[in-house]
């Protein structure tokens, strides 16, 4: 896919010979979403309040850290988070608990990666509503549901929903796949929530999306920092980049946009041999096996699938989502609203 996505920043001849598709694209997408707010497709609602992060975007936004920080946000606010996702990447269909030891080859790398750090109950499932029933059953605790990546899996009923956008990639040439990024229109972004966008401040993001009322939809900056390196074989060796520094590195990065992992390492005044794969590729022991390397570096998520067969030289980068703390008090304030509502279809339903 490398070839095509690098005529995605903008409209070229490849693109102007892709756009038939992409305009049948678009027509099955509007279809598809008429289908569900018409009720012809059916529409799962379940007994908490549904937060989705997703993208209208393909390739990696930052997500998954946006969920983690919602996650702690959440807890620190005195709710019980639990998290759902597809598990994309893993073979396992059906919903499926989620735990910091489980296979990432059945369950994929994000779902585990988000039960090692989320600090909640995660579940992932083809079917996301499903999935999210049987979280509810396991923890009957639970007040509140974060769907990872689930902005166009209209099956599941939402409250609130996040939209997380890449600041250096942006909305790319606007087009629908396979002729841009895009997975929905542009126009989608007027009915969500909020939109974090991932990068730091100086980079210029051409987005200004109104709601119907005319307002602009609610914008908020989203760093990934991260300054420790973690053994994998040693998990308690930790150290800093200025240990990393002089040393023949290579580094690995498996994910939805690579180059922001290697942008990060270069910010750390780090020189290295880079190794860009596929996001949620399935490693094996020879795609990190570099015999000239003092140590190889790898992003959390790609240390997930290669902890089994690391040698003492892999090393992996965590990162966390630093976002505006009224982006937390805006989703804060939606749950509240939305637990009103709740309370007052009941309490209509009793007068009834």
């Amino acid at each position: 896919m490398t070839w095509l996505t690098a005529h995605w920043d903008r409209f070229t001849p490849v693109s102007a010979l892709l756009s038939p598709l992409s305009l049948l694209f678009r027509g099955v997408v509007a279809t598809r979403r008429t289908a569900y707010a018409a009720a012809i497709m059916p529409v799962h609602r379940l007994a908490v309040p549904v937060i989705v992060v997703g993208n209208v975007s393909a390739g990696g936004t930052g997500k998954t850290p946006a969920v983690l920080w919602l996650a702690q946000h959440l807890r620190a606010s005195g709710y019980r988070p639990g998290i759902v996702s597809r598990g994309y990447g893993g073979t396992q269909t059906a919903p499926r608990r989620v735990t910091p030891d489980s296979d990432p080859h059945a369950c994929g790398d994000e779902p585990v990666l988000l039960a090692r750090r989320g600090g909640c109950e995660v579940w992932t499932g083809v079917d996301r509503a499903a999935a999210g029933a049987a979280l509810l059953a396991a923890d009957p605790a639970c007040d509140v549901l974060l769907s990872d990546d689930g902005l166009q899996h209209y099956g599941l009923g939402r409250d609130v929903e996040i939209c997380v956008v890449d600041a250096a990639r942006g909305l790319g040439n606007r087009w629908l796949l396979p002729a841009g990024p895009l997975r929905e229109p542009p126009s989608r972004l007027a009915t969500v929530d909020a939109i974090v966008v991932n990068g730091a401040p100086e980079e210029p993001v051409a987005i200004e999306i109104r709601q119907a009322s005319g307002e602009s939809v609610p914008r908020f900056r989203m760093a990934l920092e991260g300054f420790e390196f973690h053994n994998l074989v040693n998990r308690c060796h930790r150290i800093g980049p200025e240990l990393m520094r002089g040393r023949r590195l290579h580094a690995v990065a498996g994910i939805g946009n690579p180059a922001r992992f290697f942008r990060h390492l270069q910010s750390l005044g780090l020189d290295f041999v880079a190794h860009p794969f596929p996001d949620h590729h399935p490693y094996s022991a020879a795609d990190i096996a570099y015999p000239d390397a003092d140590a190889i570096v790898m992003t959390e998520k790609d240390a997930v699938k290669c902890q089994a067969f690391a040698a003492d030289t892999h090393w992996k980068l965590p990162v966390d989502a630093v976002i505006d703390d009224r982006f937390g008090d805006l989703v804060l304030q939606r749950l509240e609203k939305v637990k009103r509502e709740v309370k007052h279809r009941q309490a209509q339903a009793n007068r009834g």
